[in-house]
């Protein structure tokens, strides 16, 4: 009852988002999670002392990153679990924060940065280029309220994309040729096993952030 009542306007979003699940409307926050799992491939790619060649990202919510140099267990273990950190980190800014607008300019930068470095297909660069525009835009000309709630959604939206994508792209689907069936061929183990990994780490993560950092409420308060 506790939980309800300090976290009832998460649990209504979390709601709302597995409802419209299969629909068109949530694409485009699928396809922005792709690109945080994209960007978290070349992240660590720069940090490993490798070079970004290319990033993409399909309205298939396929995505695909081209580089050289750096370290392939550290890039390829990215992709999912850095989307997923970018995720809580956002749900975590949104609830505990009053830097919303802030933050919110500083994603649509970063993105838009991202995009004129790495990508150059034209839908990939179609949906970076608007999302960071949009981003910039709600900053300045939404309030603190609304900009809080945007990025409630993009957290929590993540928060359930991945284990779900991680479960259907390593587990279910293990013929695929993911990041973990790579990391398989290239460190040995097997599809499943890193997925399966990776799963249980997600999950820890977002029980850590549910249990640990939003606190005893996490309700906007309207104003």
């Amino acid at each position: 009852m506790r939980v309800l009542k300090g976290h009832w306007q998460l649990l209504l979003l979390t709601a709302v988002v597995f409802a419209f699940w299969q629909t068109k409307a949530v694409v485009p926050l699928k396809i922005l999670i792709v690109f945080f799992h994209e960007a978290s491939h070349a992240i660590a790619t720069v940090l490993t002392g490798g070079e970004v060649i290319s990033l993409s990202v399909s309205p298939d919510q396929g995505g695909l990153v081209i580089s050289r140099g750096g370290s392939r267990f550290w890039t390829l273990t990215a992709g999912y679990l850095g989307s997923l950190l970018i995720g809580i980190a956002l749900l975590i800014a949104a609830t505990r924060t009053k830097l919303d607008r802030q933050i919110m300019a500083l994603c649509g930068i970063v993105i838009l940065i991202i995009a004129g470095f790495y990508v150059r297909e034209t839908f990939a660069l179609g949906f970076t280029i608007g999302t960071g525009i949009v981003m910039i835009a709600a900053s300045i000309i939404l309030n603190h309220n609304i900009n809080d709630m945007i990025l409630r959604v993009i957290g929590l939206t993540s928060m359930i994309y991945v284990p779900f994508d991680i479960f259907s792209d390593t587990i279910a689907r293990s013929n695929l040729r993911s990041d973990a069936r790579m990391l398989a061929e290239e460190f040995g183990g097997t599809t499943v096993m890193w997925g399966g990994l990776w799963l249980v780490i997600s999950l820890v993560m977002i029980g850590w952030a549910i249990r640990h950092v939003l606190g005893r409420s996490s309700n906007l308060t309207l104003r």
